[in-house]
């Protein structure tokens, strides 16, 4: 390679960069004399080849055309990106604004608003209370005895300084009955938290528990309560049947079967 042949070399990409009129051609001539196999690029390598009396002089011109040519291809490139940005429709500011995608509430999130409005509806207060509760609020003052079940490690989340993640919401019952006098018309939902862990267990789920302290309630104004609330959540043509049951913290006791809501 000699200092003409190089000037010819130089006299070509100028000519082809004057040409260049999009992003795409403009690569190809980068690539062309400055890619990994360009021209420009194999004169560099081939420099280590010269005789020492050329070496210094062809490497220098090789070099400095190497830069002019990085230089005039990022200028170029400006122009370019320039003129495409001028030639782009303007915004009009008159058009009406995307409309962002509003979310969904969760169905676990939905039912439990649905729950709670239907018993609104029916006089009852909404009672919330901590996750995370003391030995007495969740157990001692529910009767429920040190060496109940209910209290292994198996079945409880146990915390330091002996606190607990609750495994019901009755807590909440109990931090309503020592704060409010009677009558008491209140449900608690809530999350509450069990070792439970396999196909038909989560350790953590919902629960919604009721409370109603009054004078003359009885049994029937809950049977009456609890087959509004099916007909409210499950269709007015629900039926219900309520079967005697034994519940070691409840007396009298009952459980509640639903009419399948897709087969019926």
């Amino acid at each position: 390679m000699t200092e003409k042949e190089l000037e010819e070399l130089r006299s070509r990409a100028l000519e082809e960069l004057e040409e260049v009129r999009d992003l795409k051609a403009l690569e190809e001539v980068r690539v062309r004399y400055l890619g990994r196999k360009g021209l420009v690029t194999a004169v560099v390598k081939g420099i280590k080849d010269l005789p020492p009396e050329a070496r210094r002089v062809i490497g220098r011109r090789a070099n400095e055309l190497k830069n002019e040519l990085e230089d005039l291809i990022r200028r170029r490139r400006e122009e370019l990106l320039r003129a495409a940005e001028d030639q782009a429709p303007g915004v009009d500011l008159t058009l009406p604004g995307r409309p962002y995608e509003v979310g969904k509430l969760h169905p676990v999130t939905q039912i439990l608003q649905e729950i709670c409005e239907i018993f609104l509806r029916l006089g009852f207060d909404i009672a919330r209370g901590p996750e995370v509760e003391t030995d007495y609020y969740n157990f001692e003052a529910l009767n429920i005895p040190p060496d109940h079940p209910a209290r292994d490690m198996q079945d409880t989340f146990y915390l330091e300084n002996g606190l607990l993640l609750r495994t019901h919401t009755s807590p909440i019952q109990i931090r309503t009955m020592l704060s409010r006098q009677p009558p008491l018309r209140i449900i608690a939902p809530g999350k509450v938290y069990r070792c439970d862990s396999d196909v038909r267990h989560t350790p953590m789920f919902h629960q919604v528990e009721g409370l109603l302290v009054d004078r003359e309630v009885s049994f029937a104004h809950l049977k009456g309560l609890l087959t509004y609330f099916a007909r409210e959540i499950f269709g007015p043509q629900t039926r219900v049947r309520f079967r005697p049951s034994y519940f070691p913290f409840t007396e009298p006791s009952a459980e509640m079967d639903i009419q399948c809501v897709i087969c019926r």
